[in-house]
């Protein structure tokens, strides 16, 4: 029988994130997207195990924490889902930065503690409010992120013609108005976005190539956003899902999803640094975003997005394969 694997469960505007406390082997020493590569080409059977059915389900999100390479790193992290292994996961980077400090990874500080957290696609600075000894809500500050192609156009059979961007929030999205594929939030059911986007996303990756400043394995089309359209500042919350992966629905408003669209809409003069604007997911969850200041990607423009949100504990657990069970490897039904 292989060593049990113990995880606490947490979730972020209702999308789950299974954290990983005990049972993984030791990882070789490298860089974090080494590490990535490593537990893809050594040890996905752990990934299925911990994601797929009977243990998860297909929509299962899991965060392996691992030494960290980066110096100033409080901790370091490779995220897990149905396909593979993200580059880049907000609503996981705020369940952490509110783990870290209950379990005492970093000293709790009040009002404020700083928790830095090396993710697969650079250092993303987590800010967590502290009172009376406990952690709370939690903010934090991405990797550089971009609007990296603007309006193009795609035919689809079933739609017809439909405008895209595609943006860079630590991981590549294309972003769409759901309107031009028939769709409106609140009436039609959550199949019929993930088939829209589902195929925006297969179409994006077969027309636009991608390519990152700082490394070639962050140049993929991670999944497509969906929104309402509403892309112009207003106090008013907008609206999105983000389909990522393998068709897999995100719950919350995607923490690198509302990156993304924050990029995009300030590259496209829709709001400005410092403005807030509320996203809304599937749900009815809701994040805070901003431009919290403008820089660059190598030769490209980029901002600095600030996305605030609360995670909350779900379980704990110690999941276990005996031996002889045909199922151990986990399976997927949807």
């Amino acid at each position: 029988m292989m060593e049990p694997l113990g995880v606490v469960d947490m979730h972020t505007g209702g999308e789950p994130v299974r954290i990983v406390t005990g049972g993984y082997p030791a990882l070789p020493e490298g860089t974090i997207l080494e590490k990535r590569r490593y537990v893809r080409d050594n040890l996905d059977h752990l990934r299925k195990m911990l994601m797929f059915e009977p243990r998860g389900h297909f929509d299962m999100y899991g965060a392996l924490l691992v030494e960290p390479d980066l110096p100033n790193a409080d901790l370091a992290v490779l995220f897990m889902h149905n396909e593979g292994y993200s580059t880049m996961c907000g609503h996981a980077v705020i369940a952490l930065g509110r783990y870290a400090v209950d379990q005492g990874f970093v000293a709790a500080v009040e009002p404020f503690t700083t928790v830095n957290i090396e993710c697969p696609c650079g250092m993303v600075v987590a800010t967590v409010e502290v009172k009376n000894g406990k952690a709370g809500a939690v903010s934090f500050e991405s990797v550089p992120s971009f609007l990296f192609a603007a309006d193009r156009m795609d035919m689809f059979e079933k739609y017809g013609s439909v405008r895209f961007d595609i943006s860079y929030g630590g991981a590549f999205y294309a972003l769409a108005d759901c309107r031009q594929f028939g769709l409106e939030f609140g009436r039609d059911p959550v199949s019929a976005f993930v088939e829209a986007a589902t195929a925006l996303t297969e179409a994006a990756r077969q027309g636009v190539p991608l390519s990152h400043p700082d490394h070639d394995d962050l140049a993929f089309l991670y999944g497509s956003i969906l929104t309402d359209g509403a892309d112009a500042w207003s106090p008013e919350p907008t609206r999105n899902v983000c389909v990522f992966a393998d068709a897999q629905v995100d719950r919350s408003p995607t923490g690198s999803g509302v990156t993304a669209r924050l990029a995009a809409m300030h590259a496209k003069g829709e709001i400005r640094e410092g403005q807030v604007r509320v996203f809304e997911s599937i749900v009815g969850s809701h994040f805070q975003g901003q431009v919290a200041s403008v820089t660059a990607a190598g030769n490209q423009p980029a901002i600095i997005a600030r996305v605030s949100g609360h995670a909350w504990y779900s379980g704990k657990a110690e999941f276990m394969v005996e031996d002889g069970d045909p199922l151990a490897p986990g399976f997927l039904v949807r």
